[in-house]
């Protein structure tokens, strides 16, 4: 019986990135179909920082994903995402290129009107809905991505690069066994690298 997995993410994050490239190939090694979610560290950190250019394109991404969702349904976020974070990551135009977001949507063939959702709050009570969706499962005190699968929900994996093939699916059934331990939680070490994407 195929699992069911939710997984939320901010397109910003370089390592929620990784670790969705990582999920789709999961899917293809194990019997698991991956539903697509936002959250914001705009929203998350909101109290924690000045709300300067850099926090409001943060905020204006996820604002137009979410438009893009309520206009077009949820399956049009991952080819979405995919689009932008190829282009934020891979290409290396991430933070202030704001040429992405239009770039993103032309390419999966979504209309420019959605641009428009950058710049208004309109949107802002269902980024927030979705947000503390998929956080108020792992807590305030992690960022993205959280996976959410059959009763267990958790931060990461944070890896790099994503493993692929049968690797893919053995980290998967090690994430959940971990996570789904009664009373687990953390693993840490400290990163010595930064993303791969290859």
């Amino acid at each position: 019986m195929t699992a069911s997995a939710d997984f939320w993410f901010d397109p910003a994050c370089p390592w929620a990135w990784m670790t969705s490239r990582w999920m789709l190939e999961v899917e293809q090694v194990r019997d698991v179909k991956t539903t697509w979610h936002v959250m914001s560290l705009a929203v998350l950190n909101e109290d924690r920082r000045e709300h300067d250019a850099d926090w409001l394109r943060l905020l204006g991404r996820v604002r137009v994903l979410i438009a893009a969702e309520q206009a077009h349904g949820n399956e049009v976020l991952l080819p979405l995402y995919t689009a932008l974070g190829r282009r934020i990551h891979n290409e290396g135009r991430g933070g202030k290129d704001d040429a992405v977001l239009a770039e993103a949507l032309e390419e999966v063939g979504l209309p420019s009107s959605l641009l428009e959702a950058a710049d208004t709050d309109k949107y802002d009570d269902a980024l927030k809905k979705s947000h503390h969706a998929g956080m108020d499962l792992v807590g305030m005190d992690v960022g993205t991505p959280v996976i959410a699968v059959e009763g267990t929900a958790f931060f990461g994996p944070v890896v790099t690069p994503a493993p692929k093939g049968e690797a893919a699916g053995k980290l998967w059934d090690g994430v959940r066994l971990v996570a789904g331990t009664e009373g687990f939680f953390e693993i840490k070490r400290t990163r010595d690298r930064g993303p791969i994407f290859d």
